[in-house]
């Protein structure tokens, strides 16, 4: 599976989740995405192999929707300009079970002022759950948008303990 001139070994792999089908897909070097299907997409992405990144993912996702507080993610192999980089590492250090704001997100990556430049690097992030971007929320304390869908991130936060502004 390569594609624009890749010459990476790619793997992708679709697992079932409490929340609905994901698929996820790395490299060599590790883990480019983990996204909750949605109804456009095929209902099967598996490329017949996964990478270890893949495979890896797949463990740490079972993990955390077991339960688990300190699942690792795996190797990553995130695709994305610099500042969204930086951006989707501040989202890494959120522990599980807390939120953050936009606005504290973007003191973390000393860009105060870049709130929205913040918000569409988060929501840009390709690992969902595994790079918690569901960890954010409203300064206010409200849910905001969520790729997978504001009930899948009301759900996450619920699963993870985490006291929201309801």
């Amino acid at each position: 599976m390569q594609s624009n001139g890749d010459t990476r070994v790619h793997g992708a792999m679709t697992i079932t989740t409490p929340l609905g089908a994901m698929t996820l897909t790395g490299t060599e070097r590790g883990l480019d995405s983990a996204w909750f299907n949605r109804a456009d997409m095929p209902a099967d992405q598996s490329s017949g192999r996964a990478t270890d990144a893949v495979a890896s993912g797949a463990r740490a996702l079972s993990a955390y929707f077991a339960g688990a507080e300190d699942c690792e993610p795996p190797p990553l192999d995130l695709q994305g300009t610099e500042f969204q980089r930086q951006v989707w590492g501040a989202l890494l250090t959120i522990p599980f079970g807390e939120t953050r704001t936009y606005r504290e997100i973007a003191a973390a990556v000393n860009r105060p002022r870049a709130i929205r430049a913040v918000a569409a690097a988060i929501g840009a992030n390709p690992v969902g759950v595994l790079v918690p971007c569901h960890r954010v929320i409203g300064s206010d304390g409200t849910l905001t948008g969520y790729a997978g869908g504001i009930e899948r991130k009301r759900w996450l936060l619920a699963h993870e303990g985490a006291a929201l502004a309801l």
